[in-house]
């Protein structure tokens, strides 16, 4: 059972050991991987109205579910390999985040944060 980031960390490492893959597993080559199957999950929306992507049939959200697990174990293995903890990370960027749009200047508006300030 996965319930954790750590289980996953723990499971991708079994995995790619289990099969000797560590060998491929630089930082450059995961993050490439990340990239393809993000573009894989891209690839679902490409051409889609915005209804159409908010409502997709079953089969197509079971492949989106299967690309977006791709792209979790793919950051998670990322993260592993150059020793990221990945949920103070993104406790951190979402406090940059925070100041960077402060919630009073940017409600209601797509504008990046240097064309406000």
């Amino acid at each position: 059972m996965i319930n954790t980031l750590d289980d996953i960390k723990h499971k991708a490492r079994v995995y790619a050991a289990e099969r000797d893959w560590e060998q491929f597993h630089t930082p450059k080559n995961l993050a490439m991987a990340l990239s393809v199957e993000a573009s894989e999950l891209v690839e679902h929306f490409q051409w889609l109205s915005q209804e159409q992507s908010a409502s997709l049939p079953e089969h197509t959200l079971a492949a989106v579910a299967d690309e977006i697990a791709d792209v979790q174990v793919y950051l998670v293995m990322l993260a592993d390999k150059l020793g990221v903890d990945i949920l103070p990370a993104v406790a951190g960027k979402m406090l940059k985040n925070e100041m960077k749009y402060p919630a009073e200047k940017v409600r209601g508006s797509a504008r990046k944060y240097t064309e406000y300030e």
